[in-house]
């Protein structure tokens, strides 16, 4: 390379689809984080459970954030397992809050409160339905040997 780095592997998060996997788990953890920090600041005893479930999925955009920049094996089998937590995440808050609407209400208002996965992540457009599945996809395609994923 003219610029003296060397070169990365296709299937690194440097370039291409990883980047855009990046990028999007960034803006996430950024989205989730802030709202998680608002809502703890400001309502959490009206709704703790929602708040908290918020929180644990910003830790987790952050965590996968950082995983898929170092780009490294051992840090993309935390980038997997940060997934896999992520989608079971998703799918058991998804379904509790249909099957347990009270448990995401106000306690003051008595209004529905969401929370980042409430209803599979309605209110973030499902994509954190969806990108589990296209980051567990792509480290699955993009593995190396040494990845032990």
């Amino acid at each position: 390379m003219a610029d003296g780095a060397a070169p990365t592997a296709p299937g690194s998060t440097k370039h291409g689809p990883g980047r855009a996997l990046i990028t999007v788990y960034a803006i996430l953890a950024i989205a989730a984080t802030s709202r998680s920090l608002f809502e703890l600041a400001t309502k959490f005893s009206q709704a703790p459970v929602p708040y908290l479930l918020s929180t644990f999925a910003a830790v987790v955009y952050c965590v996968i954030t950082v995983a898929l920049v170092k780009d490294t094996p051992g840090w993309r089998r935390v980038a997997f397992v940060g997934m896999v937590v992520e989608l079971v995440g998703v799918l058991v808050v998804g379904t509790w809050s249909l099957v347990h609407p009270e448990t995401f209400q106000n306690t003051v208002t008595g209004k529905g409160v969401h929370s980042v996965w409430f209803w599979f992540g309605l209110d973030y457009l499902f994509v954190p339905l969806v990108l589990p599945v296209l980051g567990l996809n792509f480290l699955r395609r993009t593995r190396g040997r040494s990845d032990g994923i």
